[in-house]
């Protein structure tokens, strides 16, 4: 029988993706040895560091406010359509790049409520992501809403049935993650939508830990609204800017709440009273945040090449090596799998389970391994299709195991 680490050798070698390991930006006295954590901050490229220089020297130092008449005053919907079509199966003039993902929630929540009259109750799970929770929760405050909660187990995620449970013509809006935070649960969004639309109620997804990782079809499933992050498998960096999801056939009756002059109709004329500008533009509100934008140039065109088809495949068995050294090298010592084995509902990262595991990150890190640690006990690895190799995860968890050991 191969052994793990002859199998990591070999899965490297069948690895039809391998070669875009090289396009990241590594240092010289780069001291990571086992990069598992794409799932919270991707790693940034090579051409992204280009980029951004000569962003600053020639676009914005050459240029300076001339800049936004150049160009740069149409990059939230022109790479919006980009990444709408690279990454999340949506047709031109439907997504844009805008704000943090907590605050494009915050805008499409309210617009989703506001378009929906006579009903005031918003389904949520009770593991989704803190900031979709607490956005609603915050919404609850000011207004008559009611939120109904779905206790969902934190190594699975939503199924349609409960959903299917609770929903009524009081709905107006039902919000979940299509890959959950914390277990990697791949929710079925197409049946959940079809639950939801059946009750007249709207459908929001977060796709923060899906979107660049998992193929994505906001059209064909009927989505309604999505927002999510692109410093993740996206390699945005710290802070990238959001984006944000509105199906067409709502543009003219949603509104979002905070008007700014970016979202006006004619923005630079300035003039009193608010019009909101047509289509998906009257999602932004305020300046766009085009430096944290560059690094989106360099990698959707990197995802464009390598397609998405592509990514999900070795995401796949990246994780699913991830199972195989869990369930032989760390099992015995009390290690579990808190998430789905199942492939069609496993997103792109594992989580695994042990009590006591919060006092390993530290000793991880300083060897140069890099997860991340979730509560209760759980340390996510989250291998990134582009930037991982196989050989990186078994270093990467044979760390672990020594350190279990001792």
């Amino acid at each position: 029988m191969i052994s793990l680490s002859a199998r990591a050798d070999a899965l490297d070698s069948a690895d039809p993706l391998a070669g875009y390991r090289e396009q990241f930006l590594a240092p010289a006295d780069f001291d990571v040895v086992s990069y598992l954590d794409g799932n919270s901050l991707g790693r940034p490229l090579i051409a992204t560091a280009a980029l951004m220089e000569q962003f600053i020297r020639e676009q914005w130092g050459g240029r300076l406010i001339r800049g936004w008449t150049d160009g740069w005053l149409s990059w939230p919907l022109e790479l919006g359509d980009r990444l709408g079509s690279v990454a999340l199966g949506a047709a031109a003039g439907q997504v844009v790049i805008a704000d943090s993902t907590t605050v494009l929630i915050y805008k499409l929540a309210r617009a989703a409520l506001s378009g929906s009259p006579g009903r005031n109750r918003v389904i949520l799970d009770t593991d989704n992501f803190p900031t979709d929770r607490y956005v609603l929760e915050g919404i609850a405050a000011e207004q008559d809403l009611e939120l109904v909660w779905i206790s969902t187990d934190p190594a699975s995620g939503i199924r349609p049935a409960q959903v299917a449970e609770v929903i009524d013509e009081r709905t107006a809006l039902v919000l979940f993650s299509h890959v959950a935070y914390r277990s990697g649960w791949l929710a079925d969004v197409a049946e959940i939508n079809r639950i939801a639309h059946e009750a007249g109620a709207l459908t929001m997804w977060d796709l923060c830990h899906s979107a660049g990782s998992v193929p994505i079809q906001l059209d064909a499933w009927g989505v309604d609204l999505a927002v999510g992050c692109t410093y993740k498998y996206l390699n945005g960096g710290p802070g990238a800017p959001a984006f944000a999801y509105l199906r067409k056939g709502l543009q003219e009756t949603l509104r979002q709440p905070i008007q700014g002059w970016m979202g006006h109709q004619a923005s630079f004329e300035m003039g009193p009273g608010y019009l909101p500008a047509a289509g998906r533009r009257a999602l932004l509100s305020g300046t766009p945040p085009i430096l944290g934008m560059v690094p989106l140039h360099a990698n959707l065109d990197m995802l464009a090449a390598a397609g998405i088809e592509a990514v999900r495949a070795k995401s796949l068995l990246l994780t699913s090596y991830v199972l195989d050294l869990a369930d032989e090298w760390l099992a015995p010592f009390g290690v579990e799998v808190a998430g789905p084995r199942d492939p069609s509902r496993r997103g792109g990262h594992v989580t695994l389970s042990k009590p006591g595991f919060e006092k390993l990150l530290d000793p991880l890190w300083s060897a140069g391994v890099i997860p991340d640690y979730r509560q209760p006990d759980g340390l996510r690895i989250g291998p990134a299709p582009l930037s991982t190799s196989f050989g990186e995860v078994h270093r990467g968890l044979a760390t672990l195991r020594d350190l279990l050991e001792k």
